[in-house]
C-alpha cells in the first residue's frame, strides 16, 4: 500500500510540474476524476467571488422567477452598483421561503438597487470606418433587391458594434465584463460581448464591408487575451476564463492581412500565436494516437479546466446533472460540459456515448476532426508570417509540424469507405501514453464537420481526394433544400438536425472554391445559393437577421438547445456578404422559395 501511494504520489508531482511548466499564465488548483480505467487530473480555474455570488443570484431568480422566459446568463452579466460586500450582505438579508425563493417584488428591487442591467456596462460605437454604401462594395451583386438588403446587413454593423463603459477599465471588481483595449462587434442578442471563433466570421464580412481597422480592433482583443491569460478565452466575460473556443486568430489574421497587407499587425500577432499554439499542444489538449503500421501521431481534443456547473448556465447544468448518483459523477459531467462548450457544438450528438441521454456527454474523450483541421491551420498560418517577417527557422519548424499532423489526420480520420473525415473516439480514455488505432472507433455518423478539412489547403488541393469528398457531400444527406444540416440526427440540440450554421456552410463551400475543381465550385455556388435565400426570405418575414436556419423549410430560423433562437447574428452576416461577393446575384435569378 505505502508503494502505491508513493508511485500515486510520485505521478501526481510529475505531471503537476509539466503542467506548470507550460509558458501560460493560468492560475489552477487540481481536482481528481476518477474513471473505470484511470485516474486523471482535472485542471480547473478558481471562480472569482464576484461569479460565484452572481450564481447565488442566478439560482434565487430561478427559484423566485420560475423557468418561463428565465435565462440564467442574465444574472452572471449583471454589474454591481456597490461593493461586493456591501450587495452580498443586503443579499442574505432576503427573507426566504423554505424552497429558497423570495418575494418577486424584494427581489426586483433588490436587483434595482444593487445592480445595473445586464449590458449597461457596454455602449454602442459606430465604427470609425463604417460609410453607407462602401466604394466597391459587391460589385457581382446585380439584383436591386439583392443589393438593398446586402447593404441592410451591412449597416447591422453599426447595431453591433460596442465598446465598454470606463466603468469596466476604472473599476473591473464590478464587472464581470472583462477589460479590453478596443471596440469590437458582438454577435447579438443574449451574447453580448466579443467572442473567439465568431469573430473570424464577423471579420469575413467586415473585410467586405471595407472595415478594416474595425476588423483589427477585434484581433488586438483577442490578442490581449493570450497575453494575459495565455490563449483567447471563450468570450470576455470571467466565468469564461476556463476555456477557449475554436482556434481560429491566426486565420482572422490572415485574411486582414490578405486584404490590407499589415505586415505591423503579424509582427505583433507571431509571438501571441505562438504561445496559443502552446496552449492548445500542451498536456490537456494533446493526445497521441499508434496507427496500425505502430507510427505515432500526435493530435487534439477538447478539454476545459472546469468541473462545476457553468457559471452562465449554472441552474440548467444543476438540473441535467440531477439524475447522476454521485459527486463525482457530477464534477465528470460539468467537465464535459464546459469541454463541449469550448468546441462551440453546444450540444450535439456529435459529443454523446448514447444520442438519447445527454449525461453521456463524452466531448474529451473524443479527438475532433475540426479542431485538427483549424490547428493544422494555425500551423500553416504561423509558417506563413513567420516567412512574412523573416522568420526562417520558425516558418521551416511550422511547415514540418503541418505535414505530420497532415498525415496523422490521414492516418486517424480518413474514412475510404465513406470519403469522409471521422471522429475519433478514445476507448480508454486515459491520461498517459498512445492509444491504438482501431477502425471501429471512427464515429460514422454524419456530421457537417466530417467534412470540415477541405477547408485547409493541404486537402483542397489534392484533385483527387475532392472528387471523393465532392461525391460524399452529394450523397451523404447532409444537403438540403436551404442550405447544409449539421447532423442528420433531429435530437432537438440545438447542433443537429435540422439545423444550419453559417460558420459550417462557409467553410464548406470555401473549401469548394478553392479546390479549382469546377464541380466543385458548381456545388459550392448551389448551397450559397440556397443560403442566401434562406436568410433573405427569413430577413423579409422578421426584419432581422438570425443565428441559425433550418435547412428544411425555407426562411425559417433554426431552434432546439438551452435558449430561446438568437438576432443580430455576427456570423450568419458575415457569411450572407462573404458569399455575395463570391458568388454574386445576377439580375435575372429568382430569389424566393
Amino acid at each position: 500500500m505505502a508503494e502505491f501511494l508513493f508511485h500515486s504520489y510520485k505521478r501526481k508531482f510529475q505531471l503537476l510540474i509539466l503542467f506548470f511548466s507550460l509558458s501560460l499564465t493560468i492560475t489552477t488548483v487540481v481536482t481528481w476524476r476518477e474513471s473505470s480505467s484511470s485516474v486523471c487530473l482535472v485542471h480547473t480555474k478558481p471562480s472569482s467571488p464576484l461569479v460565484s455570488f452572481l450564481e447565488r443570484v442566478q439560482e434565487t431568480a430561478f427559484d423566485t422567477l420560475g423557468n418561463t422566459n428565465f435565462d440564467a446568463k442574465t444574472y452572471v452579466d449583471l454589474a454591481l452598483k456597490f461593493d461586493l460586500s456591501a450587495t452580498e450582505k443586503a443579499f442574505d438579508k432576503l427573507a426566504r421561503s423554505a424552497n429558497g425563493s423570495v418575494s418577486v417584488n424584494d427581489f426586483n428591487n433588490f436587483i434595482e438597487t444593487y445592480f445595473d442591467g445586464a449590458g449597461d456596462d457596454l455602449e454602442y460605437s459606430i465604427p470609425g470606418d463604417f460609410v453607407p454604401e462602401p466604394p466597391g462594395f459587391l460589385p457581382k451583386v446585380k439584383h436591386p433587391e439583392v443589393r438593398a438588403w446586402a447593404l441592410k446587413v451591412h449597416s447591422l454593423w453599426k447595431n453591433l458594434s460596442r465598446k465598454e463603459s470606463t466603468r469596466v477599465k476604472t473599476q473591473p471588481h464590478l464587472h464581470t465584463l472583462l477589460p479590453l483595449p478596443a471596440s469590437f462587434i458582438i454577435p447579438g442578442s443574449r451574447f453580448r460581448e466579443v467572442y473567439y471563433w465568431d469573430s473570424y466570421w464577423v471579420i469575413r464580412g467586415l473585410l467586405v464591408s471595407k472595415m478594416y481597422k474595425t476588423a483589427a480592433a477585434i484581433v488586438t482583443n483577442l490578442i490581449a487575451f493570450i497575453e494575459e491569460y495565455g490563449f483567447v478565452l471563450n468570450g470576455a466575460r470571467a466565468y469564461y476564463t476556463n476555456r477557449s473556443q475554436p482556434p481560429l486568430l491566426s486565420a482572422m489574421i490572415y485574411e486582414i492581412y490578405k486584404s490590407t497587407g499589415d505586415v505591423k499587425l503579424v509582427k505583433r500577432a507571431l509571438p501571441a500565436l505562438r504561445r496559443e499554439y502552446e496552449f492548445w499542444n500542451s498536456e490537456i489538449h494533446r493526445v497521441t494516437i499508434r496507427d496500425t503500421q505502430g507510427c505515432s501521431h500526435t493530435l487534439n481534443h477538447y478539454y476545459a479546466m472546469w468541473n462545476k456547473p457553468r457559471p452562465e448556465s449554472s441552474t440548467t447544468d444543476k438540473a441535467s446533472a440531477s439524475k447522476l448518483l454521485n459527486a463525482s459523477e457530477k464534477q465528470h459531467f460539468y467537465h464535459e460540459l464546459a469541454s463541449t462548450a469550448e468546441s462551440g457544438w453546444d450540444f450535439s450528438t456529435r459529443w454523446m456515448r448514447d444520442p438519447s441521454e445527454f449525461t453521456t456527454l463524452a466531448t474529451t474523450s473524443i479527438i475532433p476532426v475540426d479542431l485538427n483541421a483549424f490547428i493544422l491551420g494555425m500551423e500553416l498560418n504561423i509558417a506563413f508570417f513567420a516567412k512574412v517577417t523573416g522568420d526562417k527557422s520558425t516558418a521551416e519548424r511550422f511547415l514540418e509540424l503541418s505535414e505530420f499532423r497532415k498525415k496523422a489526420m490521414n492516418s486517424v480520420f480518413w474514412n475510404e469507405d465513406m470519403k469522409q473525415w471521422l471522429d475519433y473516439w478514445l476507448s480508454n480514455p486515459s491520461c498517459e501514453g498512445d492509444h491504438v488505432w482501431v477502425a471501429q472507433h471512427q464515429n460514422k455518423n454524419i456530421f457537417a464537420s466530417n467534412f470540415v478539412p477541405l477547408w485547409m489547403d493541404p486537402f483542397h488541393s489534392d484533385t483527387s481526394l475532392v472528387r471523393k469528398v465532392v461525391k460524399s457531400l452529394k450523397t451523404c444527406g447532409l444537403l438540403r433544400a436551404h442550405g447544409i444540416a449539421t447532423s442528420l440526427t433531429e435530437s432537438g440540440q440545438q447542433w443537429d438536425f435540422p439545423n444550419g450554421w453559417a460558420p459550417l456552410q462557409h467553410m464548406l463551400v470555401e473549401g469548394l472554391v478553392k479546390s479549382g475543381l469546377k464541380e466543385a465550385r458548381s456545388l459550392a455556388e448551389e448551397i450559397a445559393v440556397r443560403w442566401i435565400t434562406t436568410n433573405y426570405i427569413s430577413f423579409k418575414k422578421t426584419g432581422v437577421m438570425h443565428e441559425k436556419f433550418d435547412v428544411g423549410h425555407c426562411g425559417e430560423f433554426g431552434g432546439g438547445g438551452e435558449y430561446v433562437p438568437q438576432t443580430g447574428f455576427g456570423w450568419s452576416n458575415g457569411v450572407v456578404l462573404a458569399f455575395l461577393e463570391e458568388f454574386g446575384w445576377p439580375q435575372d435569378r429568382n430569389i424566393d422559395c
